[in-house]
C-alpha cells in the first residue's frame, strides 16, 4: 500500500515551509500560459473565477465590484494576520489525528486495530459514517453502517479519502444562518474539486494521496477567511457582516496562502505544500498538476449543476490536460455524485 503510506509519511516532520504568497493570486491557474497555447483566452478564466464567487456568494457580478480601496485597510489586517500567523479562525489539528496517522503509517497495523482508533472518538465516528454513506463515497445502493465495514468496502485509498473529509466536515459546516448557504457551498465545491483531481491524478497513472486532501484545502481556506473577516469586520464602524465584494477581495487575494497555513497547522508533508504552490503559480511549461486540472473541472461541473453560468467544453478542453475521452469519464463520475447529492437532498 505504498499511495496509501505516502500520504502518511513524513506527516510529523519538523520541516515547515514558508506560507509567503502575493497578494494578488488567482484560483484558477492552468499550467499552459497564453503564449505556450495561444487559443487560451485568459479572459475565459477569469469569467469562471468570477462565476464561481457570484454563486457561493449568491450575488451578482456587481455586487462583488468594489471601489478603488475600498477595503484596503482590512485587507492589511487580514494580510498581517496570515503573516503573522495570527489567524484566529484557523482550524487547529484535531487530537485524534496524529495518532491514527501514525497508526496507518505502521505496516504492522491492521483493519482491526485503525478501527479501534476511529472509534474511540465518537464524533470522528460519526462523520465518517456519513460522508462514507454520501454519493461522492459509497459505491452502490448498500449502506455502510459500521467502521470496519467502511474500511473493509471502501479499502485504503477510499478509507483515506473518507477520513480527510470526515476531519474537514466540522470544520466547514454553518455556524450560523448568515453563512449557511456559503458553507453549504464551499463545501460542495470543495468535494467536486477534491474528487475531480483525484480522478485526474489517477487517470494520469500520479499517486493520487496526495490531491483529495489537497483539492479541499482552498474550500477550508474559504470559510476561514470568511470567519476572520467576521471578526475583523465587528471592530469596525457601520459594518456587522463583511459584504460580497470584501469576501470575494480577501478570498481572490489569499486563498493559497491560508491554504499552506493550513498545511502548515496541520503538518502535512512538503508534497503537499508543493502541489500547493504548482497549483498556485504555474511554472512556464512545468509539469502539468492534476490539482489545477482538478479545480478547474469542478469549478465548471458544480455552476453547471447548479444551472449557473460557467465555461463551453471546448474551452476547458483547451486549458486542460487530459483528452476529450478522459474529460467525458471524469465529468459523468462527477455528475453522478452531483445528481445523487441533490436526490439525498430533495
Amino acid at each position: 500500500m505504498p499511495g496509501f503510506l505516502s500520504w502518511i509519511s513524513g506527516i510529523f516532520s519538523s520541516t515547515r515551509p514558508t506560507t509567503a504568497s502575493a497578494p494578488e493570486s488567482r484560483l484558477l491557474n492552468p499550467a499552459a500560459s497564453a503564449e505556450d497555447n495561444p487559443a487560451t483566452d485568459p479572459a475565459l478564466i477569469d469569467q469562471l473565477e468570477e462565476n464561481l464567487f457570484c454563486w457561493l456568494l449568491d450575488s451578482s457580478p456587481a455586487t462583488l465590484q468594489s471601489e478603488n480601496g475600498q477595503w484596503e485597510h482590512i485587507l492589511d489586517n487580514l494580510r498581517g494576520r496570515i503573516a503573522n500567523r495570527e489567524l484566529d479562525e484557523l482550524p487547529r489539528q484535531p487530537m485524534t489525528l496524529p495518532m491514527l496517522m501514525r497508526a496507518l503509517s505502521d505496516d504492522r497495523s491492521d483493519r482491526n486495530h485503525l478501527t479501534e482508533i476511529i472509534l474511540n472518538d465518537p464524533a470522528l465516528t460519526d462523520q465518517l459514517l456519513q460522508i462514507a454513506n454520501s454519493p461522492y463515497f459509497r459505491p452502490g445502493d448498500q449502506s455502510i453502517d459500521s467502521v470496519d465495514q467502511a474500511v473493509f468496502v471502501l479499502g485504503l485509498d477510499g478509507i483515506r479519502n473518507v477520513i480527510s473529509a470526515a476531519i474537514m466536515r466540522p470544520m466547514m459546516a454553518a455556524r450560523n444562518s448568515r453563512e449557511a448557504l456559503f458553507a453549504q457551498r464551499v463545501w460542495r465545491w470543495g468535494l467536486t474539486c477534491a474528487r475531480s483531481a483525484e480522478l485526474i491524478a489517477k487517470i494520469q497513472g500520479q499517486d493520487t494521496s496526495v490531491y483529495f486532501m489537497a483539492g479541499l484545502l482552498p474550500a477550508l481556506s474559504y470559510i476561514t477567511l470568511r470567519r476572520e473577516l467576521q471578526r475583523i469586520c465587528r471592530t469596525e464602524p457601520g459594518i456587522t457582516e463583511p459584504p460580497p465584494s470584501l469576501i470575494q477581495d480577501a478570498l481572490s487575494r489569499y486563498q493559497w496562502s491560508t491554504s499552506q497555513l493550513l498545511a502548515n497547522e496541520w503538518n502535512l508533508p512538503p508534497k503537499y505544500h508543493a502541489q500547493l504552490m504548482a497549483a498556485e503559480r504555474p511554472a512556464p511549461r512545468q509539469k502539468h498538476s492534476p490539482l489545477n486540472d482538478g479545480i478547474i473541472v469542478g469549478t465548471r461541473e458544480v455552476l453547471r449543476h447548479a444551472h449557473q453560468r460557467n465555461m463551453p467544453e471546448e474551452d476547458v478542453l483547451r486549458i486542460i490536460h487530459i483528452s476529450g475521452e478522459q474529460f467525458t469519464r471524469v465529468r459523468k463520475v462527477i455528475l453522478d455524485v452531483l445528481e445523487a447529492g441533490t436526490r439525498g437532498r430533495a
